[in-house]
């Protein structure tokens, strides 16, 4: 069996990959809209993120067994109006779907801010719940704070894990 693959959407500069790297599992692809970030992006790991996700066709993207994202939090934010769904920015998520209903990767990894679970009263988490759990995965989720990691930061934020296998989110 090869290494483990995985693709880090949304990059930013990397943070998200960093375990996965250690742990031993190849970046087979990453896509990040910012060129600051990309820049950073690339002096961290030696390439540089494809542009714009909504331009990628899925078939584009390589075959993998991890998906890594940090969907833009924005929209979901105190700070960011939490305009949800009818932010640009809110919208993203769906590429998200898009490329796990094409590849279908065994594990998901999705990273976004507390307040994605209370947002228009959990509804819009309901969504993002519901058409996950409807491409098959099995879902476990946890609000957790980096303070609690050893961070010197309160940095609260929303993990979703899933797994295609039902026995594996069992974990």
């Amino acid at each position: 069996m090869g290494k483990l693959t995985f693709i880090d959407l949304f990059a930013g500069i990397g943070g998200i990959r960093l375990p996965f790297d250690e742990l031993g599992y190849m970046n087979v692809f990453s896509s990040e809209f910012n060129e600051a970030a990309c820049d950073t992006y690339e002096a961290n790991f030696g390439h540089r993120p494809s542009g714009d996700i909504t331009k990628i066709k899925s078939k584009d993207i390589p075959s993998h067994d991890l998906l890594l994202a940090g969907f833009p939090c924005q929209a979901f934010s105190i700070m960011g109006l939490k305009k949800g769904f009818e932010d640009t920015r809110g919208t993203l998520f769906f590429e998200v779907e898009r490329i796990l209903q094409y590849h279908k990767p065994k594990v998901i990894l999705l990273e976004n801010v507390k307040q994605l679970v209370t947002h228009d009263k959990g509804r819009t988490f309901d969504v993002i719940i519901n058409r996950l759990t409807s491409l098959g995965y099995h879902l476990k989720w946890k609000v957790l704070n980096a303070l609690d990691f050893g961070l010197p930061q309160k940095r609260e934020r929303i993990i979703i894990v899933g797994f295609l296998d039902e026995l594996t989110s069992y974990y």
